[in-house]
């Protein structure tokens, strides 16, 4: 047990060390917030797109029939119990813990709801359950799918009909469509090699780039808290995104899922503090920016100790 918990830690550790980076990056304004736009597209539209498509065309154990949807659900579902739950708890608790408005509120209830599921779980999949990187991947688009619909109302009160356009044309959701489409209809075959080399050599490069773009964004972030009342958001938010939904990840792993690879991916995603995108949708609609930084530095942070906590105790509960 001990040797395991210290394995993780020292991978964890290294992810969190490659957004540090990107934080020291942004304090030597040697990665300036200028390129933030330019840089998150590029990620968006090139780099996670051929990651997802060289993936799942390379994966030997994809299954051929529609059950290679499945995780996709789970994905769509959890993410939505997991911002109304961190809303409802906003709204019904949220005043005595500095949650005072609407706004505050709101801004708990997206950054609160939704784990990390991109550049934290991808590395750590790689190194300790590289079974389920492909259901890690299918199992996102149904994540994407409800912030981009739940997510999105919450924060906005623009709920899908005002975002389907954006969830249907995602670069990386079009990828993996496409990509799952391939390999079921059985054409993988036919992919020229140079495509797959390309999509492999951009591939390699998304995850660190977008750790380090999130490093710069949580550096951003450190710079806007007030520390003398961010505790009290903060407590609200480690009770929600890193004690409660992890316990009902695991139960539903355990209880309700029988592929391995699904429950792995129920098992890091059990483990994640808040993701960091949130921060995004909160200054794009002028909510709380405060609260978003708060509870997803907060949770990163604390990370740092409850990712390896909850990948040990998870994986001896499911009996990995």
């Amino acid at each position: 047990m001990n040797s395991q918990y210290l394995s993780i830690a020292t991978t964890v550790s290294g992810v969190f060390l490659v957004m540090a980076m990107g934080a020291l990056a942004r304090y030597l304004k040697w990665f300036t917030s200028e390129v933030d736009r330019s840089l998150a597209g590029f990620l968006s539209n090139v780099l996670l797109p051929a990651f997802f498509f060289h993936r799942i065309m390379t994966d030997t154990k994809l299954s051929a029939d529609l059950t290679a949807w499945t995780p996709t659900l789970f994905g769509a579902g959890l993410t939505i119990f997991g911002f109304l739950f961190a809303y409802a708890i906003a709204v019904s608790i949220g005043r005595w813990f500095g949650l005072e408005t609407n706004s505050r509120a709101r801004t708990f209830g997206l950054c609160s709801g939704i784990a990390n599921y991109g550049y934290i779980p991808f590395p750590l999949a790689e190194a300790f359950y590289p079974g389920c990187v492909v259901t890690l991947l299918v199992h996102n688009v149904g994540v994407d799918v409800a912030l981009w619909s739940v997510g999105l109302f919450i924060i906005s009160g623009q709920g899908l009909k005002k975002s389907w356009k954006r969830i249907v044309f995602s670069p990386p959701l079009l990828s993996v469509a496409i990509a799952l489409a391939i390999r079921q209809l059985g054409w993988n075959v036919w992919v020229p090699r140079p495509i797959l080399s390309m999509t492999d050599q951009l591939g390699r490069c998304s995850i660190p780039i977008g750790l380090v773009l999130s490093g710069a964004i949580v550096y951003d972030c450190l710079t806007q808290v007030d520390l003398k009342n961010a505790w009290k958001p903060l407590i609200l938010a480690i009770g929600v995104r890193l004690i409660a939904l992890p316990v009902l990840f695991l139960l539903i792993a355990k209880h309700w899922v029988s592929d391995v690879d699904l429950q792995e991916v129920l098992l890091l995603q059990a483990s994640m503090p808040a993701a960091t995108f949130p921060i995004v949708m909160t200054r794009l609609f002028n909510q709380d920016i405060e609260v978003a930084c708060t509870v997803v530095v907060g949770t990163s942070l604390i990370g740092l100790v409850t990712i390896p906590f909850w990948m040990v105790t998870a994986a001896a509960y499911l009996g990995f």
